[in-house]
This record gives structure tokens, C-alpha cells and sequence, in this order.
């Protein structure tokens, strides 16, 4: 009689649990079957070794491979210095650009640091992105990732 209570709560767990995840599904307004289809990568980091082995890799691939149907990359901070300095990582944006990568440099950063027109001379789109950062974070069909 205590095996069967425990398998009979057990299975009403379950329920509630699943049907929790339902509610949560339809008051959330999403579409439980969708899934989000854009990417913001925001990098930070002055270390090359990150930038080229994984912040960049990854962006390239997510859109070359199709992870992700929208991937916007965001150079803010310390790493617009080290981007505006180094033919490596610009050819590598080059390709990113190439591949359909859309291209975002914060022009606060990039002024902090005195590289605003280098950045704006890859094809990056240099402004003031505190707003935009915002407005993508709060909207349900964006993933973003920093490094």
C-alpha cells in the first residue's frame, strides 16, 4: 500500500509538472514549437586567443552553418582596440561579413579607445549601443551570447 501512494504521487507529480510547463508555454505568448532564430554575439575581450579561437569561430560557423538564421556580432569594449590593431582578426571579419554576419561596433567603446573610423572602415556599423543592446535582450526571440 506505501508502493502504490508513492508511484500514485509520483505520477501526479508528473502531471502537475507537465502541465505546468504548458501554462507557462501558452501565458508566455510563445509558441512552444518555435524556436528563437537569432543570434547577438557580444564580445568584450582584449585576449586574442579567445577572439580567435572561439568568439569568432563560433560566430562564423553559426551563420555559415545556418545554427542561426540572424547573427549580429557586437564588438564592445576592450576588445574595438584589438580589432582596430590586428590584420589577423580583420581579415577574420572580413569573412564573418562575407558569410552574412551582421556587423555592430559600440561607438563609445570604439572612442574610448580612439578606433571608431578603423572600425567604421571594416564595415562596421559604429553608434551608441546601449539602446539596441537593450531592446534585444528584452525580446523573446533573441539568444545572446558574450565573451
Amino acid at each position: 500500500m506505501k508502493f502504490l501512494k508513492i508511484v500514485l504521487i509520483s505520477l501526479l507529480c508528473v502531471f502537475y509538472f507537465t502541465a505546468s510547463n504548458l501554462s507557462f508555454a501558452s501565458i508566455s505568448g510563445e509558441d512552444e514549437t518555435s524556436e528563437p532564430d537569432k543570434l547577438l554575439v557580444v564580445w568584450t575581450s582584449g585576449d586574442k586567443d579567445v577572439a580567435k579561437n572561439m568568439v569568432f569561430m563560433y560566430t562564423y560557423n553559426a551563420k555559415l552553418q545556418g545554427w542561426w538564421k540572424t547573427v549580429r556580432f557586437l564588438v564592445w569594449g576592450a576588445s574595438s582596440k584589438l580589432l582596430a590593431e590586428d590584420k589577423e582578426l580583420q581579415d577574420y571579419l572580413k569573412k564573418m561579413k562575407e558569410a552574412g554576419v551582421e556587423l555592430f561596433a559600440c561607438k563609445a567603446c570604439a572612442d574610448i579607445y580612439g578606433v571608431a573610423d578603423k572600425l567604421d572602415g571594416l564595415g562596421m556599423d559604429v553608434k551608441f549601443m546601449g539602446v539596441p543592446l537593450t531592446e534585444i535582450l528584452k525580446k523573446s526571440d533573441w539568444r545572446t551570447i558574450t565573451f
